[in-house]
């Protein structure tokens, strides 16, 4: 049992059987139009962002499976923000991320890191946005890490931790 691997950066649900994906599947031997119907099917919630695809093939059933990864940091950022791009021009418009915006990018991307806990996931995050130059909660990425750091912001995490940890069991919807 042969097996092909594929890995791809792909624009959520935007995938065509041309390059880069056409000319790797052609050689397999597999329907393309398929396999690409599948990758936009299985990264259409991720539309406007560059998103890691593999595909793996067992070359001599012609059967294949679709992994999809994680968006980059820096697109999850940008999709917060609503913009599509970032400059770095000094007179570039300044963004600025919501402290619950910088959390729910840290938890989409906590099972695709190698962090060792959550505070880590939110660490990769705000360096992502000391190199995007983004303020967060208005202030400078670079000084909020430092307070981040130094504990700043401990309580407010586990606040909205437990507080989702609720909502998710359904005791903050009226269920019982």
């Amino acid at each position: 049992m042969a097996k092909e691997i594929i890995e791809q950066l792909i624009e959520g649900g935007k995938a065509t059987p041309g390059p880069p994906l056409g000319p790797i599947l052609g050689p397999l031997g597999l329907n393309i139009n398929e396999v690409i119907n599948a990758i936009n099917e299985a990264t259409k919630d991720f539309a406007g962002m560059k998103i890691p695809v593999k595909v793996i093939v067992d070359t001599d059933t012609k059967k294949y499976e679709i992994e999809v990864g994680s968006p980059t940091t820096s697109a999850l950022i940008k999709k917060e923000l609503g913009v599509e791009k970032i400059s770095y021009a000094e007179d570039a418009p300044t963004y600025d991320l919501k402290f619950e915006q910088l959390l729910k990018i840290a938890k989409l991307k906590e099972k695709g890191v190698l962090a060792n806990n959550f505070d880590n996931v939110v660490k990769e995050v705000i360096g992502t946005c000391v190199s995007l130059g983004i303020k967060i909660d208005g202030i400078p990425a670079k000084e909020f890490m430092k307070k981040f750091v130094a504990g700043e912001f401990k309580e407010r995490i586990e606040s909205n931790l437990e507080n989702e940890s609720k909502d998710n069991k359904g005791e903050n919807r009226g269920t019982t």
